[in-house]
């Protein structure tokens, strides 16, 4: 994948050009991402095992870009609610992803991949632990 601070994609125009940093697509990515319900946090990977939560301020976490000079691939990892349709939480990602990247930088979005790294069960677990406790 792109170097987080190699900038790939420049318009050239009348008035000058136009360049987006890799972190400019990542952030549009994440940012699409964590608006479709089903769709928790995003995952940071194996290496550091934490799971980023909504609210957070770190949007790259867990998305990578590819992007030439027309193009991007985008690779999202994700955390899922429980409860959820998965598959149908992930088509949704893949195109809120697709449209926002387009629409915002121009480029011609041709994959986004959503690896589904974990499902969060938080609330379910909370009310788990406090009605099915062993002893009393």
């Amino acid at each position: 994948m792109a170097d987080e601070n190699n900038t790939n994609l420049s318009y050239d125009s009348s008035e000058g050009q136009i360049s987006f940093a890799d972190d400019v697509v990542a952030v549009i990515a994440g940012l699409a991402t964590i608006e479709i319900d089903g769709v928790v946090g995003m995952s940071g990977g194996v290496a550091d095992g934490i799971a980023e939560i909504l609210g957070r301020k770190n949007f790259t976490r867990g998305v990578k870009v590819e992007v030439g000079t027309l193009e991007a691939a985008i690779d999202l990892d994700i955390i899922a609610m429980y409860g959820m349709n998965i598959p149908d939480v992930c088509r949704k990602v893949q195109e809120n992803v697709k449209k926002e990247v387009e629409m915002m930088t121009g480029l011609d979005v041709v994959e986004v991949n959503v690896n589904v790294m974990g499902i969060s069960t938080d609330s379910k677990q909370a009310k788990e632990m406090e009605t099915s406790s062993r002893v009393k």
